[in-house]
This record gives C-alpha cells, structure tokens and sequence, in this order.
C-alpha cells in the first residue's frame, strides 16, 4: 500500500487517483494513517463481502434473543461490578 501525507494529496490529486486505481493509498495527517483511498470497484467488492445487518431487538430471529436472554456475562468481568454502582 503506497502511503502519501495529506499536503501530498491536496497537491498530487490526479497522481493519487491514478495509484488508488491500481491499490489502497493510506493518507496520513500529522504523521498519523487518518484515511484510505481506494478504487470504487475495490470498494464495491469489499461492500459485496460486508453480509452484517443490523437490527431492532425486536426484529431478532427467537433463536438469538433467546441466546441473548440466556448469556451471561464471563467471570472476568466481575472485576468491574463496582462501576455499576451510582
């Protein structure tokens, strides 16, 4: 993935566009990764792999709210109990 900073981008767009065509490019702002430009094909292919969906409690198939009903949270967790408490 070819990186290139913000002030890069502002000034090399058409360059940018050019790479993002053929691979992620990774923008970075005050030397930290902030954003990555990729091709729209790239992103369709990605969205076409994203099968989550989100939903309502009451839109849950009953096999999942009943698991949800039934879940409890693991031992380690106790440890935090005390934050609950107003």
């Amino acid at each position: 993935m070819v990186t290139i900073t913000s002030a890069d981008l502002r000034r090399q767009f058409t360059r940018c566009r050019e790479l993002a065509l053929k691979e992620p490019v990774s923008i970075t702002h005050n030397g930290r990764e902030s954003l990555v430009v990729l091709s729209a094909d790239e992103f369709k292919r990605l969205k076409a792999l994203d099968t989550r969906e989100a939903l309502y409690a009451w839109e849950l198939p009953q096999d999942l709210a009943d698991a949800l009903e039934s879940a409890a949270p693991p031992a380690f967790t106790a440890q935090f109990d005390h934050e609950l408490e107003a």
